[in-house]
């Protein structure tokens, strides 16, 4: 019988992390500088491994390739999609990322990355570089050589619950006191553009990666507006925030018993408020705040009960 896929985090630290990922999801981690929960990947810089059922113990990654039935069967190397909890306790470095087709010539095969954000939580008055104000290639050229970074980048203020859409070549930073989920396409491609002259464990300030930086970077910036689409039915509400030719990504809001019909090749799942229960197949399972599953593509319907947020994503 084909279940959901649940799965077993992976956790990296980062000079940047925090604890807020054992403190608000309960996750048995010790380290204090927790920065990224890996929840559903099947990258080779960290892989999620299933925690249930007759395929415990096999990584995403594994599965793609032995039993692609249970992703509707679609085509593709490489898993398409990776999800992520970040808790930024301070601020991370100003980056960008590249497309497909300069990632596959210049960052060993990789894919591009493009992805998005989804603010569980900030703090007050936190804000993101999302862009920034050259005009033209010669301008950027001239603001990063000479470090003019407050003429450069562009902040924008944020709240819980907003969603930003990042394509590749947007110049980006999460800034302290911020969580969020972030839905991406499966790369782990960064080229990193400003650090605040940081000093690492090793006493060393981290890479920067100007060539490539200026190389991918959008001139001008565009700025991609989030016009969400709300849908209503019985006991639940779901907001579209953005559908692209990488990933469409929602937000489910249960409050009850809910019914959906399963129309896609698979559906990755996280719940980032509440609990209820999952019926599938005939099955029921337990849902808490910081789980993460895929559906398969293996029954026309399925329920949700209870008081539940997740974050939903889909081809």
């Amino acid at each position: 019988m084909i279940e959901p896929l649940f799965f077993t985090p992976v956790f990296q630290d980062r000079v940047w992390g925090g604890q807020k990922l054992r403190t608000d999801f309960h996750y048995n981690i010790e380290s204090n500088s927790v920065g990224e929960c890996w929840a559903i990947s099947a990258h080779p810089n960290g892989q999620s491994v299933v925690s249930n059922g007759i395929h415990k113990g096999k990584a995403l990654g594994e599965l793609w390739k032995t039993n692609r039935e249970l992703f509707g069967g679609i085509e593709g190397e490489k898993f398409p999609l990776l999800v992520k909890i970040l808790d930024a306790n301070h601020d991370l470095s100003v980056q960008v990322h590249p497309n497909d087709a300069y990632a596959s010539n210049h960052a060993n095969g990789e894919l591009g990355k493009t992805e998005c954000w989804y603010i569980i939580d900030c703090d007050e008055k936190a804000e993101l570089v999302f862009g920034h104000h050259a005009q033209s290639k010669e301008e950027l050229v001239s603001m990063i050589d000479q470090e003019n970074w407050n003429q450069f980048l562009q902040r924008i203020p944020i709240t819980k619950g907003d969603f930003f859409y990042v394509p590749s070549g947007t110049v980006h930073a999460l800034c302290k006191g911020t969580v969020v989920l972030e839905t991406q396409q499966n790369s782990d491609t960064t080229y990193r553009l400003y650090d605040y002259n940081r000093i690492n464990n090793d006493g060393r300030k981290r890479e920067l990666h100007l060539k490539q930086s200026k190389d991918v970077i959008t001139i001008p910036h565009q700025s991609y507006q989030v016009e969400a689409e709300i849908t209503e039915g019985k006991n639940y509400t779901v907001t579209t925030f953005v559908r692209s030719p990488y990933f469409t990504v929602e937000k489910w809001e249960i409050s009850g018993h809910a019914s959906f019909k399963h129309i896609y090749p698979f559906l990755l799942c996280s719940v980032i408020e509440g609990n209820g229960l999952l019926k599938f197949n005939n099955q029921s399972f337990h849902l808490q705040k910081g789980d993460h599953f895929l559906l398969p593509a293996a029954t026309d319907t399925f329920q949700l009960d209870g008081w539940i947020n997740l974050i939903v994503s889909y081809l």
